[in-house]
């Protein structure tokens, strides 16, 4: 299956839809399918990877990498809310505060300081999970 997300006036993801491989062998099909299936001739369409994420493409659920990362295209899942970045051909998630900077290898947001809850692949453990306070600019345990 192909994924497709569809962008605003501002490149923002309004909609993510789902496409057979049969009517989307390549991206340009794809979009013109969902054109043509939507009656809108002037969408904005681009093709996203739903196992892709912080510009690593993934083969299970996010726990094991693939071995082909050719597929690890446009950084992250174009989900809704996401902004398509065209300079840097990525989906780009909001940006959760304002102290946050963008990862220009990942294209995802992070800290001032690292999460101390954080795993060996930077996911929060279930164990000790932090929130970011913005106020004191650190991560604070949620109990």
């Amino acid at each position: 299956m192909a994924h497709f997300s569809k962008l605003d006036e501002n490149n923002v993801v309004t909609l993510t839809e789902v496409v057979h491989n049969n009517d989307a062998p390549t991206e340009e099909v794809g979009i013109q399918f969902l054109k043509d299936l939507y009656q809108q001739p002037n969408g904005v369409w681009k093709q996203t990877s739903y196992n892709t994420k912080a510009g690593i493409h993934y083969a299970e659920a996010y726990t094991v990498q693939s071995e082909d990362q050719s597929k690890a295209f446009r950084k992250n899942f174009g989900t809704v809310g996401y902004t398509y970045d065209e300079s840097r051909d990525a989906f780009i998630p909001p940006k959760p505060f304002p102290s946050f900077t963008l990862n220009e290898t990942s294209c995802t947001w992070e800290a001032p300081s690292p999460n101390p809850g954080a795993t060996a692949n930077g996911e929060p453990d279930e164990c000790a999970l932090y929130v970011w306070n913005e106020e004191t600019l650190s991560w604070i345990l949620d109990e």
